[in-house]
């Protein structure tokens, strides 16, 4: 049996490239992933890293919305 720390260790020290990172987590906006897929990135991706694209994901994707709007505004189209 592990000590409660161990597999928490083990996990941190994944070494999956930022490319697979990345991709996981853009597959994982879109909300399509394959079963198999899903449990190669869970053996090798590394928690912390996938958190931090997460974030910075919700967050480009938030920029993108927030200059979508202002560009249709600004454009006159959503004038009514």
């Amino acid at each position: 049996m592990s000590k409660p720390g161990e597999d928490l260790k083990e996990a941190v020290g994944r070494k999956a490239s930022i490319g697979q990172t990345i991709s996981a987590v853009a597959w994982s906006f879109f909300g399509v992933r394959r079963g198999r897929d899903h449990e190669n990135d869970m053996a090798k991706l590394n928690p912390v890293h996938v958190v931090i694209a997460g974030v910075l994901g919700a967050a480009l994707f938030v920029l993108m919305l927030v200059l979508l709007v202002r560009w249709v505004i600004s454009s006159g189209v959503a004038a009514a």
